[in-house]
């Protein structure tokens, strides 16, 4: 794995915080010439420290307001039924993150709908089609306290 100096690190926390920032603008922030920077970039992403670019969007502003939070469990354990969840998985819209759990629970779902009302269609809907779901259990978010998509490093 490469070693990343304190320009990379520095770099890639400018990014995190703002990815439309130009490796001009980076530049002026380091005291650095553009190319190197640009170069620096360019060896990030190929190396895969950076995977892509996105925007992040309001979740309020496009409706999707409601947050939950639902454990799967499974009724079995074997790699064919894992591996078929997780495929379906990735084809429901609403599921933003899906984690494969050690511990009581499965999988940990964090799913985003417009209501309550659209969540209990989902789960009747879609997630229940689902073959091998033993057991859901949703909690809703209430308030939401801390959300970022930075690392820390």
């Amino acid at each position: 794995m490469e070693e990343l100096d304190p320009t990379d690190l520095t770099i890639l926390r400018i990014l995190q915080e703002d990815s439309k920032k130009t490796a001009k603008e980076i530049a002026n922030i380091l005291n650095l010439t553009t190319s190197p920077v640009y170069e620096r970039i360019r060896r990030l992403e190929k190396h895969g420290f950076i995977k892509k670019y996105v925007a992040i969007l309001d979740k309020k502003l496009i409706d999707r307001s409601m947050t939950t939070i639902c454990q799967v469990s499974m009724r079995y354990h074997n790699e064919a039924f894992i591996e078929k969840f997780e495929e379906q998985i990735q084809n429901l819209q609403e599921v933003q993150e899906c984690y494969h759990m050690a511990g009581q629970v499965d999988f940990i779902l964090k799913i985003h709908t417009k209501s309550l009302e659209e969540y209990h269609d989902f789960v009747k809907t879609k997630l229940s089609k689902i073959e091998n779901i033993g057991v859901l259990n949703s909690t809703f978010v209430l308030k939401e306290i801390k959300h970022t998509s930075e690392f820390y490093i």
